[in-house]
């Protein structure tokens, strides 16, 4: 059998950094089972292979491609993603260094290994032009996230979290497998292209069954993405996983799930853009609303952060709503400040973290005494999340709701302020603990020069992108225009 009739050169080329990354999980896997007894090896090798895709992504040509028959298309909004997943898996390794033996778990070669393999389906689903492969990314995703929540065997809350995980994300997976199938039945096809040349021609053959798919598809990212009121494991998930998993769960897969949905609409559902709007707008209120509203109540700061990521994915659905190039930039960009922000402050969470404690509002009374460079740090992340200049928050959130603005979409907007300046109390309230409450023995962070360095270039990210946004504004745009 002759098997360059599936495949050829230029797709192999397409997905070398699939590959790369595919090689590097057997690399280490090898060494777990030749018993390399230490962790860091198995980090670093991991995180050379990240670095090694990197450089490939940015090698790799920006002309638009069509990889495998269609299944595939690489252009420069694939690689602005494909880019982001590699750095936030590189960063997730270096704050894994010491963590899990720190919790009393043995650091397994398994653990980088599921942190490539979801970084594998991430890239798969942002690249994908067919929904069979859309769903082939998202299970090698959920799966390897699955056992990443529950990592932590000796601790029940993480178990109980990788189990609820598991039960809704196979749920969800369910109702998007549905809407694929119902898509299918209505339009005899899965690739995007096709999709909207069959709703262009107006030759669907039920429009409820068309329309009840979408629907449905927009479920299983809504669960993915941790909107309102598809949210709900968010909390128990985020607060019972590792918090090297937490930093990697509330960044990397949302801003894959972000990237798919974009994909999809824009690509496959273009035409009849009028006919969801209306459920986009519902959405990004109640997302916006609930989120923020249910943070307030929070004294656990996971789980604090936990809702105020389903706050900022309220915000995000702003771009999907308006859908040009101008809001897709600002989607872009804002997913990019996000992860920052969101990395740099599980960072100092992880570091301060031992024995359940630097985990509540309470033990960060008079860190700044102790630790003021830290501090300073968690502050100024805490900032940017409440979109205060002169952070990159404030220039992403300026940046989506200006859009929304320019569309007419005023009211959205409006509601949009009114949840910013809610969500200030909570993030200001951790910021009154660390510098304005007497001292209560906060604990002593424990971390090498890596991981402190890594959180100092988050801080100096967030800040320059508070200051001189140009460049990456620039990228994001380049990105937007490609599928415009």
């Amino acid at each position: 059998m002759d098997i360059g009739q599936f495949f050829t050169a230029a797709d192999l080329l397409g997905i070398s950094p699939e590959i790369i990354l595919t090689l590097t999980a057997l690399a280490v896997l090898s060494l777990e089972m030749f018993h390399v007894s230490r962790p860091g090896i198995k980090l670093m090798v991991a995180a050379l292979g990240f670095l090694l895709a990197g450089v490939v992504t940015i090698s790799t040509s920006s002309d638009e491609q069509i990889l495998f028959d269609g299944m595939l298309s690489l252009n420069k909004f694939s690689m602005f993603f494909d880019f982001l997943y590699l750095s936030i898996g590189l960063a997730t390794m270096i704050l894994s260094r010491g963590y899990l033996e720190k919790m009393g778990s043995k650091s397994r070669g398994e653990y980088p290994v599921l942190i490539l393999f979801s970084v594998i389906g991430m890239m798969l689903m942002t690249k994908a032009n067919d929904l069979v492969m859309v769903f082939l990314g998202l299970e090698l995703l959920s799966l390897s996230l699955y056992v990443l929540v529950g990592f932590l065997r000796q601790s029940l809350y993480s178990n109980e979290s990788g189990l609820k995980y598991l039960l809704l994300g196979a749920f969800s997976t369910g109702f998007f497998l549905f809407g694929a199938a119902m898509i299918y039945g209505a339009t005899g096809t899965t690739n995007y292209n096709e999709i909207a040349s069959v709703a262009t021609a107006g030759s669907i053959l039920s429009k409820v069954y068309f329309s009840l798919g979408i629907g449905l598809l927009l479920i299983g990212f809504a669960f993915k993405v941790a909107l309102a009121p598809f949210h709900m494991w968010s909390p128990d998930v985020y607060q019972g996983a590792p918090t090297t998993v937490t930093a990697f769960l509330c960044t990397a897969p949302k801003v894959a799930g972000f990237g798919a949905l974009l994909n999809i609409f824009i690509a496959a559902f273009m035409e009849i853009q009028v006919e969801w709007q209306n459920l986009f707008w519902i959405l990004a209120a109640l997302t916006m609303t609930v989120g923020n509203i249910s943070a307030l109540m929070q004294s656990h700061v996971k789980r604090m952060l936990a809702f105020s990521s389903v706050s900022h994915a309220g915000y995000l659905v702003l771009g999907v709503l308006v859908l040009n190039s101008v809001g897709l930039s600002a989607v872009l960009f804002y997913l990019v400040v996000y992860s920052v922000m969101n990395l740099g402050a599980f960072g100092i969470i992880l570091l301060l973290e031992k024995d359940d404690k630097g985990l509540v509002f309470e033990d960060y009374r008079g860190f700044s005494s102790q630790h003021p460079w830290m501090a300073g740090a968690m502050a100024l992340f805490m900032i940017s999340l409440a979109g205060f200049p002169p952070t990159g928050g404030f220039v992403a959130k300026y940046g989506l709701l200006s859009s929304a603005v320019s569309e007419g979409y005023i009211w959205l907007v409006i509601i949009a302020v009114l949840n910013t300046l809610a969500s200030a109390y909570y993030y200001l309230r951790l910021i009154v603990n660390m510098y304005m409450q007497e001292e209560k023995g906060a604990p002593h962070p424990v971390s090498g020069v890596l991981v402190l360095g890594l959180i100092g270039l988050f801080a100096v990210i967030v800040l320059t992108l508070g200051i001189t946004p140009g460049f990456l504004l620039k990228i994001t745009a380049e990105a937007a225009t490609t599928v415009f």
